[in-house]
C-alpha cells in the first residue's frame, strides 16, 4: 500500500513495502526527484538498508549456531511495514521481528520509520529498538536515488555533485563489494564532483571522513538541487549504473558492508550500534528539495 504525505510546496509517497520513499514532487515545477524503479536498471527508489549494509562476506553469516542466508542490504526493504500513525505531513511506518525475520535473522527488534514534511525539507527518521533479552547488534543505512534529469530541457551532464566545503575525499577500496584494508583519493581539493558518463563504471564510491554537512546533486544553469544533510554519518556513498546514469544515489551509512577477511559470526560484522534490552539507537537523513 502506498501512502501520501503533502504540504504546499512537496508531495510525498511512501510505500508499506520496506516504508520506502518512492516518489517526490515538487509542486512549484512538478519535478519527480525520486527514480521510479525501472527493473531493467534498477527496481528499488530509496531503500532503507536493514539490518545490514552492502554485502556479506561468502554471502552469509553464523549467528546462535545456525547459518544464514545474507542477501545485498539486508531484508528491511522487502518486507511490509505496519503502518503506525498518520497526518497530512507525516508517516510512521513500523517493522517488527516476526516468525518470517527470525527464520532470516535471529533477533528481536523494532524499526520505526517515520517521515515529515517541513517546508522544502523531508526528513526520515530511523529509530531501532531492542525489545529482547540480548544484546542487539545491527547494520543501517540510507539508499535514495535521485531522478535525472530533472526536465526534457536538461541532460545527465547538466548536473554535478557538491559539497559544502572544499574536500580531499578518502575512499575505501571495496572489491567485489567487500571492505579491504585499502583506501584511495576520489580527488583533491575540491568541492564539487562532476558526473561523467564513466564515473560509476566501477560501482560506488564509499566515502569517509568527509568534513561537509551537506552533499548535493545540482543543476549547473539554475537554482534546483536536492541536498541530503550528511552530517554525523561516518561513511556516504555515491552510486549509480554505468553510462550515462537516469539517477544518482546519495547514501549515508551508519554502517560497512563486510570485510573480506571477515569470520563467519554475526559478532564479528560491521554494526552502526550495539543495544542492551531496552535500549534504542536514532538516526536521520533530511533531503532539501531546492527552488
Amino acid at each position: 500500500m502506498e501512502y501520501l504525505i503533502e504540504n504546499t510546496l512537496l508531495q510525498a509517497r511512501i510505500s508499506s513495502r520496506g516504508a520506502e520513499l518512492v516518489s517526490l514532487v515538487c509542486k512549484a515545477d512538478g519535478v519527480e526527484h525520486i527514480w521510479q524503479g525501472n527493473p531493467a536498471v534498477w527496481k528499488y527508489h530509496a531503500p532503507i538498508l536493514f539490518p545490514w549494509c552492502g554485502k556479506q562476506v561468502g554471502g552469509s553469516f553464523t549467528a546462535k549456531g545456525k547459518r544464514y542466508e545474507a542477501p545485498q542490504h539486508g531484508f528491511g526493504r522487502n518486507l511490509e511495514h505496519r503502518l503506525v500513525s498518520r497526518s497530512d505531513t507525516e508517516l510512521v511506518l513500523a517493522l517488527e521481528s516476526s516468525p518470517e525475520t527470525l527464520a532470516r535473522w535471529p533477533y528481536a527488534f523494532r524499526l520505526v520509520s517515520s517521515y515529515r514534511l517541513e517546508g522544502d525539507r523531508l526528513h526520515h527518521s530511523l529509530r531501532v529498538e531492542n525489545p529482547g533479552e540480548e544484546t542487539l547488534r545491527f547494520g543501517i543505512g540510507y539508499h535514495p536515488g535521485f531522478a535525472l534529469p530533472f526536465d526534457e530541457k536538461h541532460c545527465y551532464e547538466d548536473y554535478e555533485l557538491r559539497f559544502d566545503r572544499e574536500e580531499s575525499p578518502l575512499c575505501l577500496s571495496t572489491p567485489a563489494g567487500l571492505v579491504t584494508d585499502k583506501t584511495y583519493k576520489l580527488g583533491k581539493c575540491m568541492d564539487r564532483v562532476v558526473l561523467t558518463e564513466h564515473l560509476f563504471d566501477n560501482d560506488s564510491y564509499c566515502m569517509i571522513g568527509l568534513h561537509s554537512s551537506t552533499l548535493g546533486l545540482y543543476e549547473k544553469d539554475s537554482g534546483r538541487a536536492v541536498v541530503c544533510e550528511i552530517s554525523g554519518f561516518p561513511y556516504c556513498l555515491i552510486w549509480s549504473a554505468p553510462g550515462r546514469p537516469q539517477y544518482v544515489c546519495i547514501e549515508p551509512w551508519h554502517s560497512l558492508p563486510s570485510f573480506a577477511d571477515d569470520g563467519d559470526a554475526w559478532e564479528q560484522r560491521a554494526c552502526a550500534a550495539r543495544l542492551s534490552p531496552g535500549e534504542h539507537w536514532e538516526t536521520c537523513l533530511t533531503m532539501q528539495f531546492k527552488r
